[in-house]
């Protein structure tokens, strides 16, 4: 055989040996039941318990959930680092256009309902507020409560860092998209909220409706209560869906696992975490 033909069919040996080691690396991973799931804190306890029990049924599936936030979530599906992005918001145009130059098509599946629960501090007499005076005092207009009839106590703002897709729909919907004053305190989580505004006189904050907790008041807005009855009417004014976003629309084991959140078993379970079910 001339040397020329030789090296020709050298190459091609490899080539094809490195395609099929990468195809057959695929197939491992696909059969190795490895599902990883990171993103939004407010969907967390929904993917944390979901996870745990379908684990229990499929023990041959390995499910690992972390937080970070929605913007982390889906910054790691556009990265190829996880199978399923939990998001509390919608995911943005700019972040569509980096998932497809880079070779994701981000499908959207709504897994729940949620609403922003606006909390204050046991302490204070104020029990409603509308989207106008809430905006007021994210914005800076405001800064002590006998300015709405409350007590002369100034207002201490607590917020979501920019990553959190729970401050980019309270951003949307509670502040026609104006920024949150410079004064402000900024949390990591829906937990922080809740423990920095029951722990502070004055204190003013948001977190999803599963992250009520007796330790903080929610007020109305607008009149409306936050609770499940006023999510599912639409009625209360700060509702929003909640995203498990994957990379095209889910089959094998993603698939199988958002059937399950999707399903009877799996929409209780979202139920019994305080959030509302959309089945």
């Amino acid at each position: 055989m001339p040397i020329k033909t030789k090296i020709l069919s050298f190459i091609t040996f490899i080539s094809v040996a490195f395609f099929l080691s990468i195809g057959f690396a695929g197939i491992i991973y696909a059969e190795s039941g490895k599902l990883t799931i990171k993103g939004s804190t407010t969907v967390l306890p929904i993917a944390q318990l979901t996870a745990e029990v379908f684990m229990e049924q499929n023990p041959d599936i390995d499910i690992s959930v972390q937080g970070g936030g929605s913007g982390v979530g889906i910054t790691s599906l556009i990265e190829g680092t996880t199978d399923i992005a939990d998001s509390s918001r919608e995911i943005k145009d700019k972040e569509i256009k980096r998932a497809k130059d880079a070779g994701i098509e981000p499908f959207e599946n709504i897994v729940a309902k949620d609403g922003i629960a606006v909390v204050v501090h046991p302490s204070n007499i104020k029990n409603y507020l509308t989207t106008e005076q809430i905006k007021a005092i994210y914005t800076g207009r405001i800064s002590n409560w006998s300015e709405l009839g409350g007590q002369d106590t100034k207002i201490v703002v607590i917020s979501r860092d920019t990553s959190s897709g729970t401050y980019e729909a309270f951003e949307k919907l509670a502040l026609d998209k104006e920024k949150v004053r410079p004064d402000a305190l900024i949390t990591a989580s829906n937990q922080a909220v809740n423990l920095t505004v029951a722990q502070t006189p004055g204190a003013i904050g948001y977190l999803g409706l599963g992250y009520l907790t007796k330790k903080v008041k929610p007020v109305s807005v607008d009149g409306i209560k936050c609770s499940k009855q006023t999510v599912i009417s639409g009625q209360y004014p700060l509702s929003r869906p909640l995203y498990m976003y994957t990379n095209s629309r889910p089959s094998g084991i993603v698939k199988q696992y958002i059937d399950y959140v999707l399903g009877p078993e799996g929409q209780k379970l979202v139920e019994e975490q305080g959030f509302v079910g959309i089945r």
